[in-house]
């Protein structure tokens, strides 16, 4: 007598394969394109769309964003903190964006092509730790993506010293005149002495 799941058998054979199948294929998205109805199509990776670095300069956190073309960061989501023992950090200074009307969001300011901030800080350790930073920002693509939020922990760089500039009180030309100056002293006061020597009368032997 025929077991009575055999005739299904098949049926539930084909619906674990393709349980299986899709569960490979979402794990094989990136995180950023998991869940998204636009999985199908190319878009940046987030460390290609939205470049960031960051630099200690005048006491303050500079930050800087590279945005790929045809893609925006939203200027309200946009966050730093300290991740570093014993250091404080302001809230980010941000400039004004360009308004949008976003698919997502609705109403938003986002920045294009490039976007700038800073951030005051404060160190309780005297230095022991090397700053690092959490910085956290959201950004979508123009073509029909919107990027999960995105968090990275940095360590923003020393800015190089400026080299010291030439005394302004003592110009690189006047400092030329002043040696061009005292090589022509020297030189009439050699042929100064010269004639001396030949100018002195000869004793009579």
């Amino acid at each position: 007598m025929p077991h009575p799941l055999n005739g299904s058998t098949p049926r539930f054979l084909a619906a674990g394969l393709a349980l299986v199948a899709l569960a490979t294929t979402a794990q094989a998205q990136p995180w950023w394109l998991r869940g998204s109805a636009a999985a199908g199509r190319h878009f940046l990776p987030p460390d290609a769309a939205f470049r960031v670095s960051a630099r200690i300069v005048g006491g303050k956190i500079a930050l800087h964003w590279d945005i790929a073309h045809g893609y925006y960061l939203y200027r309200g989501k946009m966050n730093i903190s300290a991740a570093s023992p014993d250091l404080s950090v302001a809230p980010l200074q941000l400039p004004p964006g360009v308004l949008l009307t976003d698919r997502y969001f609705g109403p938003q300011q986002v920045y294009f092509h490039q976007a700038n901030a800073s951030a005051a800080y404060t160190r309780f350790d005297y230095g022991a730790h090397p700053i690092q930073i959490k910085l956290s920002y959201q950004g979508c693509a123009k073509a029909g993506l919107c990027y999960p939020p995105i968090v990275k922990v940095i360590f923003p760089d020393e800015a190089t010293p400026a080299m010291t500039a030439p005394n302004p009180s003592t110009p690189s030309a006047t400092r030329e005149g002043i040696a061009i100056g005292a090589g022509l002293l020297a030189f009439l006061a050699a042929g100064l002495m010269g004639r001396g020597r030949r100018a002195r009368p000869q004793r009579d032997a």
